[in-house]
């Protein structure tokens, strides 16, 4: 049981060599534009699949810098709020 939990936690998510969230806003990003433009301007999709493939390369190179990058973003997006503060002084305190 234990195991498993070291495991999980030292092999954080990946998709296709990538950490998941990262690759997840990178596609998530890039095909709704993709179809947008098709749509409107006639692009030829052979350029979103180029800036697909270099934007997962670049997801990979952070990865390997970061391979926790996913939960990094997440806890930011949990904790990035402003707090009111009890008192009147500079920066958050985060007193209720």
């Amino acid at each position: 049981m234990r195991e498993a939990i070291i495991k999980a936690v030292a092999n954080p998510p990946k998709v296709l060599w990538g950490p998941f969230l990262p690759t997840m806003m990178n596609m998530g990003i890039q095909f709704p534009l993709m179809f947008m433009l098709l749509g409107t301007l006639n692009v030829n999709p052979l350029f979103f699949m180029i800036t697909l493939i270099l934007g997962h390369i670049f997801c990979i190179f952070v990865g390997i810098k970061e391979p926790h990058i996913s939960a990094m973003i997440q806890a930011y997006g949990q904790t990035n709020h402003t707090s009111h503060n009890l008192y009147k002084e500079k920066g958050n305190k985060f007193a209720p």
